[in-house]
């Protein structure tokens, strides 16, 4: 099993400069709560399956194919399918190659099937591409399903931690990331998809 622990508490965090030991010790306080929950049955289906549904966003794009089949929303569906790549070429080709910190285990968690990207650790994009499309497809939707989509924003990013491929400052880094592109594409997403 790769489930070793380290004291990282006093080290720096590569890639996040004078934060390091706050941070350090944020991830190792929340790695020792989810260690509590891990090897839970649920919690561990749901986690790795939530996970497998965040590679590449297919959760997402399976989202906005759903709400176009369902309500005619053709052009929201293309226009977010936009909007995930140029988050994911932003966060994978950009904002990671800043800071290429480690993550949390040199293989994986053995204890989950889930894939390991190539990638460094922060910020998570599963978490960033998440918070990207649950802010948008909110706004669209004007309110009326927005419980859905942070619940699964919510448990996409949270399950990274859980599954132990990236540390918790990870997700919050891309949930921050995420919510912050969604932001600034809005408009150029909104004309994608035909709404002013």
């Amino acid at each position: 099993m790769s489930t070793e622990q380290h004291d990282d508490t006093d080290r720096e965090v590569p890639g996040l400069g004078g934060l390091g030991p706050s941070v350090a010790r944020f991830d190792a306080a929340v790695d020792q709560w989810l260690e509590t929950i891990r090897g839970n049955p649920t919690v561990d289906r749901v986690a790795t399956t939530a996970s497998r549904l965040g590679d590449w966003s297919t959760i997402w794009h399976a989202a906005g194919l759903v709400r176009a089949l369902a309500g005619g929303r053709l052009r929201e569906s293309i226009a977010l399918d936009i909007g995930l790549a140029a988050e994911s070429l932003i966060v994978n080709q950009g904002v990671k190659r800043l800071f290429r910190r480690e993550r949390p285990t040199e293989s994986g968690d053995d204890r989950y099937e889930v894939r390991r990207p190539s990638t460094s650790a922060f910020p998570s994009g599963h978490a960033s591409a998440a918070a990207f499309a649950a802010v948008t497809l909110i706004r669209w939707s004007r309110g009326r399903t927005s419980p859905l989509w942070l619940t699964i924003a919510v448990i996409v990013g949270a399950s990274r931690a859980v599954v132990r491929i990236h540390h918790a400052s990870d997700v919050v880094g891309g949930a921050v990331t995420g919510i912050t592109l969604a932001r600034l594409l809005a408009r150029p997403l909104d004309r994608l998809a035909g709404r002013r």
